[in-house]
């Protein structure tokens, strides 16, 4: 086709480039460059299902097909996380301390697992696939869980033994679904938007924040209609409603299928960074040149992938792109000689360590909304009238209330807000983003160790409202509005473009490890607390006999000297800087001039 040439970064039409045609490397469904008009941004609303809830959005086909089955993948998960507690503590009758490791480690499994899913949706099956797949897992794992609940030979009062077993395999086929369900779907969903295109752009930075809206409504569904039904009818109707819901969703999203940009898979995106490393590592006794320009890059217009600006961060990792002379010839090859672009999305990937480790302390405070924080409604006077009583895990819509007002507020008053202020494409940056929600949840666990303590003194702790937890919840979800969205942000955007996917089982990881330290720390506190068993801990049998507020208060000091350390690595975090057209899209800063640009695209 004529036109497809260029490739200008948010510009019309340069070098003979249309900008009819994206050419961010994706394809339609032909494998042909994507007509942009017919493919991906925002066009139609279609589901009316789902537009109850977006209504204001105007969300085209694209995305509203991907939000479709990240809503029923939402509704089915917070519908199993949310009463896992009840269940495990009732049903199963575990002790809460062992019921609250069992629903960590499943959280982190669940949460862990996108790490797998990323890597194979990135480098091999490609994410339409991945999402189609795993999609079918999760579907298995909701119907097995149907079977468990339904069949009279497997119900606990039967076989108690085996209905566990089913139980757990069922859950964690779950998990098993969402480790490639999840990343591959919001990655695919962020692919619709072109990077090179200034107006989709600034579209994609408000679709991580509706996407967490969609999913807030499948979180709100889950933990209470879901739920009720888990109380009322029971867990294997509630199974059956969740398996249907998916399987429609399913079939909601192959309907799209024509309308998709993809992302061909290039193998292991994690070959390049080896390489990178073996490289420099065979050259580090070469001097590095005076001028960065004389390093090693690929001419723009021999390669559809986006170009990265050097930085001066990790200077050691630039000697892979030396280009070593031996006899007068130029030594290369895969091995030894990498690009400007391959070491710097190295030191992105390497750059974000200390970013994942700092924001581990809020994925141990996020692991409390859905074990303590349920229990304690459980406890509580949960009665609404005279002929209605709360579901305990239904006390979890406080939070997804909060984290959709968050949202809501961020994306239509204080970002449009602060871009006016500031003249950039963001409001606040990402990682200030974060921070920001950080901040929200150690206020939390500080009102929750408030909260906790009065409950405690009073005359009788089952008679005090569940609404005193009202503002711990919102004070969370109004913290996951900021730091949740932030983090996927963050991973999917600072990552190199063939690991987004795995960048988004990054942002999950942080979840996932959390609430593995979680497990780890209530191990550790009971441990030290009890002295060894020989006297009564902050954790006992009940929550009446534990002290729950001195562990909030513990969580609450943590994530203080925590939020220190994070402050500090953010604030030396370089962000990506993107090589166009004489420009860099900067995410901190927006739209600056490169003064390297132009030299490095005419080596």
């Amino acid at each position: 086709m004529e036109g497809l040439r260029g490739g200008g970064h948010g510009e019309a039409a340069v070098d003979g480039g249309d900008e009819r045609w994206v050419e961010d490397s994706s394809v339609d469904y032909q494998g042909r460059p994507p007509l942009r008009a017919a493919t991906g941004s925002w066009k139609a609303a279609i589901d009316v299902f789902v537009v109850v809830f977006l209504l204001d959005l105007g969300v085209n086909l694209i995305d509203w097909l991907n939000e479709v089955i990240e809503f029923s993948e939402r509704l089915s998960y917070f519908g199993l996380a949310t009463s896992l507690m009840i269940y495990l503590t009732k049903v199963l009758q575990e002790e809460m301390k062992f019921a609250a490791k069992n629903v960590n480690y499943w959280t982190s499994v669940t949460t862990l697992m996108p790490l797998v899913g990323g890597f194979l949706a990135d480098g091999y099956l490609g994410r339409f696939s991945t999402v189609l797949f795993s999609t079918l897992i999760y579907l298995s794992g909701l119907i097995l869980l149907a079977i468990s609940q339904l069949s009279p030979r497997l119900k606990p009062e039967r076989n108690l033994h085996l209905h566990e077993t089913l139980f757990f395999v069922a859950i964690y086929l779950v998990s098993v679904g969402t480790g490639g369900h999840k990343p591959a779907l919001e990655s695919f969903g962020a692919d619709q938007f072109d990077d090179g295109h200034a107006a989709e752009r600034v579209q994609k930075m408000s679709y991580f924040n509706w996407w967490n809206c969609a999913l807030c409504a499948g979180v709100l569904l889950g933990v209470t209609v879901i739920v009720y039904l888990q109380e009322k009818v029971g867990w294997g109707a509630a199974a059956v409603v969740l398996a249907t819901v998916m399987a429609a969703s399913l079939a909601v999203f192959l309907a799209g299928w024509r309308h998709y940009r993809y992302r061909v898979p290039e193998g292991s995106p994690l070959t390049p960074l080896v390489r990178v490393l073996v490289a420099a590592a065979r050259k580090r006794h070469l001097h590095l040149p005076a001028d960065a320009n004389e390093l090693y890059e690929v001419k723009p217009q021999n390669i559809k992938r986006r170009l990265l600006c050097h930085t001066d961060q990790l200077r050691f990792l630039d000697k892979a792109a030396v280009v070593e002379h031996d006899g007068g010839e130029e030594r290369r090859g895969a091995w030894r000689l990498a690009t400007v672009t391959q070491v710097e999305e190295t030191k992105l990937v390497l750059a974000m360590v200390p970013i994942w480790v700092a924001t581990l302390p809020f994925g141990i405070t996020a692991a409390q909304v859905s074990t303590f924080f349920i229990k304690q409604g459980s406890v509580m006077d949960r009665r609404m009238g005279p002929h209605f009583t709360l579901p305990p895990a239904s006390t979890f819509a406080m939070a997804a209330i909060g984290m959709i007002v968050a949202v809501a507020v961020y994306d239509k008053v204080l970002e449009p807000y602060l871009r006016r202020l500031t003249g950039g494409e963001r409001g606040l940056s990402i990682l200030k983003r974060i921070g920001v929600g950080i901040a929200f949840t150690i206020v939390a666990m500080a009102v929750a160790a408030t909260v906790e303590r009065r409950r405690l003194r009073s005359a009788s702790p089952a008679s005090m409202s569940v609404f005193w937890l009202v503002p711990q919840f919102l004070l969370m979800g109004i913290g996951d509005g900021f730091a949740l969205v932030g983090l996927q942000e963050y991973f999917y955007d600072q990552v190199p473009d063939s690991m987004r996917s795995l960048g988004i089982g990054l942002y999950l990881s942080v979840i996932g490890a959390g609430s593995f330290l979680s497990s780890q720390l209530i191990t550790a506190v009971d441990r030290v607390t009890s002295h060894g068993g020989a006297a009564a801990g902050w954790f006992g049998k009940d929550l009446n006999s534990s002290r729950l507020d001195l562990f909030y208060w513990l969580l609450a000091c943590i994530g203080v000297a925590n939020l220190v350390f994070y402050i500090v690595v953010a604030t030396r975090y370089s962000y990506k800087t993107v090589m166009a057209g004489g420009k860099v899209v900067d995410d901190k800063a927006g739209d600056i001039e490169c003064a390297a640009a132009a030299a490095a695209a005419a080596y």
